[in-house]
């Protein structure tokens, strides 16, 4: 028996260019790409502005587990990547608190030098589990 797999795109440029897609469902994971700060036309937000460079990936993040009917309480695993941890990881780890609550998924945060987009701060990535009741 194998599993049915489907994908979540956004359609902007660099998923084509890079080839890749947000998210893929198998069976009842879903492993989602790092999302970043950029709004629906795919134009980046946030520059120089960590925290809303948060509040959008995060943003983003919801619009993922909505196209999948996943909520945030389904969410197993994040991979947070920032750059300049040690200035930005208080603000960080207030925002994935506060946007899982008493929810608790499993978490490794890291350090990088930079990510794909030049004015990138922040890149959150996850791994959910829709039999997980929501």
């Amino acid at each position: 028996m194998s599993a049915t797999v489907t994908s979540f795109s956004y359609h902007v440029p660099w998923e084509g260019l890079y080839g890749f897609s947000q998210a893929m469902q198998v069976g009842d994971t879903v492993y989602i790409s790092g999302q970043l700060a950029h709004d629906a036309e795919g134009n980046f937000v946030g520059e120089g502005d960590f925290d809303a460079q948060v509040n959008a990936t995060l943003d983003n993040l919801d619009r993922v587990l909505a196209h999948f009917g996943a909520s945030r309480r389904q969410v197993v695993e994040t991979t947070v990547l920032v750059v300049g941890l040690r200035e930005h990881f208080d603000a960080v780890a207030a925002a994935h608190s506060r946007y899982f609550g008493d929810h608790r998924p499993t978490s490794t945060v890291s350090g990088v030098v930079e990510l794909a987009l030049p004015a990138q701060l922040v890149e959150i990535g996850a791994v959910v589990r829709l039999d997980i009741a929501a």
